[in-house]
């Protein structure tokens, strides 16, 4: 039988043992509409207290309008050290992609809110038809739309067999009150249906690879990944990422999985989430219902 795992009542008791905190953003420190209470001054003390902490976000959309996200949302460019986002390595494919000079034409899937993705690389939004690949960032319209609304549309892309690129492994995200459509969702059906889809964050190790490099650009020096704890409230992107990645993992618990790792208050409940875990395969030295001091 799963041994209840440790409910924390703050990071204070776990800071002292790493150097670095990969911190996911949406559903750990804020919801969309607004900060969580006591998150901003915990990010400050870990600072203050010579941690680096380091945002690591499934958004597809490079660091800085992120930055200015969090900043309406009253999160202080002095809470973190650095950002890391999807947007930020699907920006590095197109480098990659388009280092010989050529266009690379793709179709986008998404909303405008995330067409700075695309601004400063050679690299052409078309219809579907004179595409070489297909660029998910979300649902066109995820207040109403899901998987299924792009059953027709991904069976005319697989007639022509393209290539996705998933910009935000996400499948669903925690906006205010309710639990809206990600990319990952839009990716993993195109999967089903026999797509080739490259997906481009957590949990999938790449991304820690280029937050290593983050982390030694930030911090002057090279950061062994035992004094990492990652921070996060997904069981299938943060918790499954750092498990595969060999990291620590604080578990947010209020965050999209709370009706499965709570008691009917809302508290952390440690059997439940001690078996969520086993089953599934992952790894948390910790649980928390919100990220405070």
């Amino acid at each position: 039988m799963s041994q209840p795992i440790r409910i924390i009542q703050g990071l204070s008791a776990l800071a002292p043992r790493y150097d670095a905190l990969i911190c996911d953003v949406w559903g750990v420190i804020h919801n969309g509409r607004e900060a969580y209470p006591g998150v901003v001054d915990c990010l400050k003390r870990a600072r203050a207290g010579n941690k680096i902490v380091l945002l690591l976000s499934n958004a597809p959309r490079p660091s800085a309008p992120i930055m200015d996200q969090l900043e309406s949302l009253k999160v202080p460019r002095d809470a973190y050290d650095a950002i890391v986002t999807s947007g930020d390595l699907t920006q590095s494919v197109f480098a990659e992609r388009t280092a010989d000079g050529k266009t690379l034409s793709v179709f986008h899937v998404g909303p405008d809110r995330d067409l700075p993705l695309f601004e400063g690389y050679n690299v052409a939004r078309v219809a579907m038809e004179d595409a070489q690949a297909i660029v998910c960032t979300g649902p066109f319209d995820d207040t109403k739309e899901g998987p299924d609304d792009y059953r027709d549309l991904w069976t005319k892309a697989r007639a022509r067999d393209l290539p996705l690129i998933c910009a935000n492994p996400d499948l669903v995200v925690q906006r205010g009150d309710r639990l809206i459509y990600c990319a990952g969702a839009l990716g993993k059906l195109y999967q089903e249906m026999g797509g080739d889809v490259l997906y481009l964050g957590k949990p999938h190790l790449p991304v820690y690879d280029f937050v290593a490099r983050r982390l030694e650009q930030t911090a002057a020096r090279a950061i062994d990944k035992r004094k990492w704890l990652a921070i996060g409230d997904g069981l299938k992107t943060d918790v499954l990422g750092a498990t595969r990645a060999g990291i620590d993992v604080l578990l947010i618990t209020g965050g999209i999985h709370e009706a499965e790792l709570a008691d009917a208050e809302g508290k952390p409940d440690p059997e439940r989430i001690a078996h969520v875990l086993s089953h599934d395969g992952l790894k948390a030295i910790a649980a928390m219902r919100r990220l405070v001091w």
